[in-house]
């Protein structure tokens, strides 16, 4: 039996850029150990699996070495995938059944919309070591569920970042979320992302993360749509709107290659 399987650069319109993603479509539920293999064999941030339900999907993610509870840039991948490989109509609303509960997306002009839940951080003393890991000097550190949230004085800050990866895998979280307000008038914030406990030492973009930065940054410069740059070498740009306790994650994708699983 041959598994369709696609890779994926999501939160760009070019290839090449944004964060690269597998997608697996499945005839039916995966075993646990061997999507964790296959997410080791593509080597990518995430994979995704999916499968057909009456109504909509099941969706689970995997990195290299574990499986996560919400992943944005491979969710916007499968939706990618299943409107440009006419799985669905481009019309049609998708609806995930992940780890994260129901996830939607749909297009819009040409952007895919998906509809994920806030994951708002909380202020905390910054652990000893998470700065000294980092490099810099923060003037907020947060914690949500997830990750670690610093906030830096300047964006140049942020792409300049050239953490010690081994000390960042000592902390018990998913990764480290590093932002600042973006110093060029097409972007409201800029952003990296580090998940070494994860397997990851930098994301190229994140979609989850948008989830932590959009609530905070909407408080503290008074919008609730906003455009965000993700400043890893790769790039990739994430549009974020907010509605309730729910945060509107907006980007493009470009499929890279398509084929088949002979396993």
């Amino acid at each position: 039996m041959s598994i369709p399987i696609y890779q994926v650069d999501s939160f760009t319109g070019k290839p090449f850029k944004g964060n690269p993603a597998g997608v697996c479509v499945l005839e039916e539920p995966g075993e646990t150990q061997w999507m964790q293999n296959m997410a080791k064999e593509m080597n990518l941030s995430e994979t995704a699996f999916l499968y057909k339900l009456k109504d909509s999907y099941n969706l689970r993610w995997f990195t290299p070495k574990v499986e996560v509870e919400m992943c944005g840039h491979a969710t916007l991948a499968s939706a990618h995938i299943l409107w440009s490989e006419k799985y669905e109509s481009e019309n049609s609303e998708l609806r995930f059944h992940s780890l994260s509960g129901i996830l939607k997306a749909k297009m819009l002009d040409g952007w895919i919309e998906l509809d994920f839940p806030q994951r708002p951080q909380e202020q905390v003393e910054a652990p000893p070591g998470l700065l000294e890991a980092l490099g810099v000097k923060a003037i907020y550190v947060g914690k949500n569920k997830f990750d670690f949230f610093v906030e830096v004085s300047s964006a140049n800050e942020v792409r300049a970042l050239s953490p010690d990866f081994r000390m960042l895998r000592e902390f018990n979280v998913r990764g480290v979320i590093v932002t600042a307000k973006s110093d060029l008038p097409e972007y409201d914030f800029v952003s990296r992302f580090f998940a070494p406990g994860a397997g990851i030492d930098e994301d190229p973009v994140t979609g989850s993360a948008h989830c932590c930065l959009a609530p905070y940054w909407s408080q503290k410069i008074g919008k609730k749509e906003m455009v965000a740059y993700q400043a890893s070498e790769r790039g990739g740009v994430v549009k974020v709107r907010l509605t309730g306790d729910r945060v509107y994650l907006m980007g493009k994708s470009v499929t890279i290659f398509k084929g088949e699983l002979t396993i």
